[in-house]
């Protein structure tokens, strides 16, 4: 495949990422706006509720208090959300990323390729262009004579018939083995898998749980449950206590 088409085909392939990595931080800007908001909310009610506490009821004490736990797990949802926006802007280039070194593996491959190729075919041509020369000269300086087989007349052809195939003596780069080359090592690990974060994830809702984020996929999961979840370590720790 030509370099033209390999870069056509990426341009194509990121020809809306701008827009999409645009209204990714537009959407994580507004939940900054909407965090800050509930943690001036949160700092209102708690003065409030300091100035007030002396005065207050217990059934309005519970109340008040449970207007700043609401507003908490707000804010924490608007964070939660961030976090999510972030992981999947950082999955959508890092996979343009890796199209990218596919691809040019595949381009480096085909390159080889033609370039062993074309070597090879010129070798075999200059050995039968020699081959060709020395009859000619023979058949010049003795007409009487008997011509040889056309095994002695092509000893380039007898050595590469005879030479491993060439396809087996190259050894080409597949797209499979970009993909797998090896992560940052300074990047953070995560889930039951221990690999790096990709894709959709989830937190574990206990404040001490050692892991906190795991892939949708490691823990049976298609969408966001409702209310809160605990990983399965957790879970079982929940239940022993």
């Amino acid at each position: 495949m030509a370099t033209a088409i390999y870069l056509e085909h990426y341009l194509d392939s990121i020809e809306n990422l701008p827009c999409e990595l645009q209204r990714n931080f537009t959407l994580m800007r507004d939940l900054d706006n909407r965090t800050e908001e509930k943690k001036i909310e949160i700092d209102k009610l708690a003065e409030e509720y300091v100035a007030k506490v002396k005065n207050l009821a217990s059934t309005q004490r519970v109340e008040h208090l449970q207007k700043i736990q609401n507003a908490y797990s707000k804010c924490k949802e608007f964070s939660d959300d961030k976090v999510q926006l972030a992981m999947q802007t950082y999955e959508m280039v890092d996979k343009h990323i890796r199209r990218l070194d596919a691809d040019l593996a595949r381009f480096e491959n085909e390159l080889k390729e033609k370039l062993e190729l074309s070597g090879h075919e010129s070798a075999d041509g200059r050995g039968i262009k020699k081959a060709e020369t020395r009859g000619l000269r023979e058949k010049r300086g003795s007409r009487g004579r008997v011509r040889k087989s056309s095994d002695e007349d092509s000893p380039r052809k007898k050595k590469i018939k005879n030479s491993p195939d060439l396809s087996d003596a190259l050894l080409p780069m597949q797209p499979s083995d970009v993909l797998d080359m090896p992560v940052d090592p300074n990047e953070p690990t995560y889930c039951l898998c221990h690999q790096v974060s990709y894709g959709e994830m989830i937190g574990c809702d206990n404040p001490d749980c050692p892991i906190e984020w795991f892939h949708f996929a490691c823990v049976d999961l298609a969408t966001k449950p409702k209310g809160k979840w605990f990983c399965p370590r957790c879970t079982q720790d929940r239940k022993k206590k």
